[in-house]
């Protein structure tokens, strides 16, 4: 039907109706209104006319007007919706490109179909309003805790009534042995909130680490004000955890503060994680030491650390191993997950057993490399001598000062050592030749005969072929796979290239192939050191 005086202030009725029941601004239901009316317009006069509908916010009036817009002759595409200068002068005194004339036409008698096509756009477009709306409240609760009520469950997913929304908890992040029903309420940490064609999607978890540090924060109010500060979480859901937590108040004790009178504070907690049990630990910045605290309660006897490798060694008496090691490897693996290292856990005799095979092994590089008797060989191991280069380039002073060693005795140490490395040199470097390793790379700076023979093992025979290597398949590293560290082989790591060692040579050989210009270089670096001196300031 027509639209008339009796039904223009329903509209306006209509589209408040909408807009309160929906929680979104009345004015995009009437912008809505005016497309819906715009469109079922064009489909009585015809769909390439430009034609607006236009509400009046106060009456409800809908002014429907008709749009033409002045165009060069040569761009004249759309006869109903476009004219060219002559044409206009008939409409408009004075015309000129991009001008429009304007027309009022009369209101359209809305069919069924008409009317049918009008809703599905004032629905689609409150639809639209609704997800941007969702979207803007939520998008900025990411990391915070919400209350919900279990809606339904979908392939064991469930969907949580957020209030104004619906949110996901997928089965991964539901913590084992937990069932719901509808309409239990329930408590989540809101972990992403993506915005995407069927509206906003709230992704919720009860199994990540920060969940239980954001209970915490609302069950310790020294947290919540900032006085202690949680360092770093690691959980195994539904099972066990460990929080780490830092004070700068002396008058503080942080673990206290969060276990609370007779334990209440953390028991909110834990009766929340389904009885997880919780580990609380005071923060160290010394690494050993937090490590240690880490591995409560298991007692650790002593701490090496490998700060390049980010492992760490820890022994401990052989009836705490199982403690330390925990039920399926629990205990150990939360504390690595804690401090950021890979541990290796091993017993006291375990520990001496390896050093003997150490202590062993150098002695016995020592007898047949020098032509030493076993005791001379064992002093020198004893006095922390590790390899020959370390007896061939030591300063003689250091020899000096084992019993029994004079200037005679040091010299020939160092004689038989330089020696015995420059023929295993040769013996590397005429290797390396047969196997084709070619005289640019040879010659190459930084290389030695022996990591010549360790590339061309693996096929790297050129200074193009070495050029071509990145940094970690020389010195070896780290990737972390699924949430475990896994080790990577370098080729030159048995020889202790470092990362930073292998950058620079990897860049050397490229600038003497030409590949890289060193000026390039220099600008990148002022360029970054000018950045980082910004961000100080």
């Amino acid at each position: 039907m027509a639209i008339t005086s009796a039904n223009q202030l329903e509209l306006l009725q209509t589209a408040e109706a909408v807009a309160r029941e929906k929680m979104i601004d009345p004015v995009l239901v009437i912008e809505a209104m005016e497309e819906s009316l715009a469109r079922a317009a064009k489909s009585r006069y015809g769909a390439e006319m430009d034609i607006r509908v236009e509400i009046d916010r106060k009456t409800g009036r809908a002014a429907f007007t008709r749009v033409r817009t002045v165009v060069e002759e040569t761009e004249l595409e759309n006869y109903q919706a476009e004219m060219t200068v002559d044409q206009a002068k008939q409409y408009l005194e004075d015309p000129s490109v991009g001008d429009q004339f304007i027309e009022e036409i009369p209101p359209v008698d809305m069919g069924r179909i008409a009317a049918q096509s009008a809703k599905q756009v004032i629905l689609q477009k409150v639809r639209e309003a609704e997800r941007e709306r969702q979207y803007e409240e939520f998008k900025d609760r990411a990391g915070t805790i919400i209350n919900g009520q279990v809606k339904r469950e979908e392939y064991g997913n469930v969907i949580v009534d957020v209030g104004r929304g619906e949110a996901v908890l997928r089965r991964n992040e539901k913590i084992a042995r937990e069932g719901y029903r509808n309409n239990d309420r329930i408590r989540c940490y809101i972990k992403e909130v993506r915005r995407e064609n069927r509206g906003p999607q709230i992704f919720l978890s009860r199994t990540d680490p920060q969940f239980m540090a954001e209970l915490f924060k609302m069950e310790v109010p020294e947290i919540y004000e900032g006085i202690i500060e949680i360092k770093a979480v690691a959980r195994d859901p539904g099972s066990r955890a460990k929080i780490a937590v830092l004070t700068n108040d002396n008058s503080i004790d942080p673990v206290g503060a969060c276990v609370g009178m007779r334990g209440s504070r953390v028991q909110a907690v834990v009766n929340e994680l389904q009885g997880e049990k919780i580990d609380i630990i005071p923060w160290n910045e010394d690494q050993p030491t937090f490590l240690v605290n880490a591995l409560q309660p298991a007692e650790v006897t002593k701490v090496v650390l490998d700060e390049e490798a980010e492992r760490i060694e820890v022994v401990v008496p052989v009836d705490q191993l199982s403690l330390a090691i925990g039920r399926r490897g629990q205990n150990v693996r939360l504390a690595s997950q804690l401090t950021g290292l890979d541990i290796d856990i091993m017993t006291e005799a375990e520990e001496s057993a390896r050093r003997q095979k150490e202590f062993e092994e150098r002695t016995n590089l020592f007898i047949a490399a020098l032509d030493l008797d076993e005791f001379f060989a064992q002093l020198l191991v004893s006095e922390g001598f590790t390899n020959l280069e370390e007896v061939a380039f030591v300063e003689a002073d250091e020899l000096l000062q084992i019993d029994g060693v004079d200037e005679s005795t040091a010299g020939e140490l160092q004689t038989r050592a330089r020696e015995y490395l420059e023929e295993q040199a040769n013996k590397a470097l005429e290797k390396a030749r047969e196997m084709g390793v070619e005289d640019n790379l040879v010659n190459f700076e930084g290389l030695t005969p022996q990591m010549l023979q360790a590339l061309a093992e693996d096929g790297i025979k050129t200074l193009e072929d070495f050029a071509t290597c990145a940094d970690w398949e020389l010195s070896g590293g780290w990737t972390t796979v699924d949430g475990e560290r896994v080790k990577d082989d370098g080729l030159l790591e048995s020889f202790e290239v470092s990362l930073e060692e292998a950058q620079d040579l990897v860049m050397t050989a490229r600038i003497l192939l030409g590949w890289v210009d060193p000026d390039d270089l220099v600008s990148d670096k002022v360029e970054e050191n000018d950045a980082e001196t910004a961000e100080e300031s």
